[in-house]
């Protein structure tokens, strides 16, 4: 039964490879988020591997949970995936109907986590059903990045007008795109494609460069965000450029709301902008004779050029790198609570200070 999963899913008789599983799951399915994939991975690892007691299984996951971490610079978003599955395996092995045959108790797990998968799929939707009633007729919504549940909750608010008359606006949309749009990364894709969604249903678009902001926060109605993790006091990780954002809005007094799925609350709790456990360079002081000029930044530096990449786990379960570093167009900044109107998820519109409530309904 194992071969016919594994050839199923395309995966060789060979020792199962979690780091390759999860880029292809991801490259088969635009729509799948970090987390999600790094979960159906597991799963698949889960189900192709031998393991026959529950200390085994946990063990398994574990190590494939590292790998998962250390193939990638920025494990943020994945980690909220990877340690959400753990989480759920422990809860399930714990309960007194787990005694019994374990391959039976195994295959119920999988089966779970596989229709866990399908609910965080769905998830966009709903949070896109719940973030359309905010947007009214005539507003103007400021918003960066691919972020799929963001374009998706623009697109429900779109089609939501066909009831309008003919040739009405219901609202406007003002997306900031990075200058170096021409370099093809996956982020200024999917802009692109939730641009040219919104166009096509009559919805008109503009797009400025990060710099004129500013300039056009007094024509903005809400700013809408996606978030690659949700951080335990309610603050988010995201696409370079949101705290910025988010600091303009509370300036001008503009709502600042964040749209998130559920499954990218992660256990991490940063104080500033170095406290994330990864390492960007986003700051790299130079000098004629070069960069660094000896100092822990160049050090760095010269041991990423020597292709050494070494991984230390930080203490909320986040890799944190040394070696590889993000490239620019991957780069995340911290953005506090206190900038944070509220966040949609497919539970309804949280505040930020609800964050830490849901985790712990589920760790506790």
């Amino acid at each position: 039964m194992a071969a016919n999963t594994q050839q199923r899913h395309g995966i060789p008789d060979t020792p199962f490879d979690v780091v390759s599983t999860y880029r292809r799951l991801l490259a088969e399915d635009p729509d799948l988020t970090m987390p999600v994939g790094a979960i159906e991975a597991l799963i698949l690892g889960l189900a192709n591997t031998p393991a026959s007691t529950v200390s085994e299984t946990l063990d398994l996951v574990s190590k494939l949970t590292a790998q998962l971490k250390r193939s990638i610079p920025n494990p943020i978003s994945l980690s909220a995936g990877t340690d959400l599955f753990q989480q759920y395996l422990i809860s399930n092995l714990q309960r007194p109907s787990a005694r019994g045959d374990f391959d039976h108790i195994r295959s119920h797990l999988v089966q779970n986590g596989r229709l866990f998968v399908e609910r965080a799929k769905a998830a966009r939707e709903t949070i896109a059903s719940f973030g359309r009633h905010f947007i009214r007729d005539g507003n103007t919504v400021l918003t960066n990045g691919g972020s799929r549940v963001v374009g998706a909750l623009l697109r429900s608010a779109a089609e939501s007008s066909n009831g309008n008359a003919r040739g009405s606006i219901r609202f406007r949309v003002i997306y900031v795109v990075s200058p170096s749009s021409s370099s093809g990364s996956a982020e200024e894709s999917e802009s692109t494609a939730n641009i040219a969604a919104l166009r096509e249903r009559e919805i008109p678009v503009a797009t400025i460069p990060p710099t004129a902001i500013a300039y056009c926060m007094d024509q903005v109605t809400q700013c809408f965000v996606g978030a690659e993790g949700v951080v335990e006091n309610g603050g988010i990780v995201s696409r370079l450029g949101t705290l910025q954002m988010a600091t303009l809005a509370k300036a001008a007094g503009k709502p600042f709301y964040v749209v998130s799925e559920s499954h990218k609350f992660v256990r991490l709790y940063p104080l500033g902008q170095q406290d994330l456990g990864i390492e960007q360079n986003i700051v790299d002081f130079r000098t004629a004779k070069g960069s660094g000029s000896g100092t822990e930044a160049g050090q760095r530096k010269e041991v990423k050029d020597e292709g050494v990449a070494d991984m230390e786990e930080g203490d909320a379960g986040v890799a944190r790198t040394v070696g590889a570093a993000c490239k620019p167009e991957e780069a995340v900044d911290y953005t506090p609570p206190h900038l944070i109107s509220g966040i949609i998820t497919e539970s309804g519109v949280l505040l930020p200070s609800a964050v830490s409530e849901e985790l712990i309904k589920i760790w506790f």
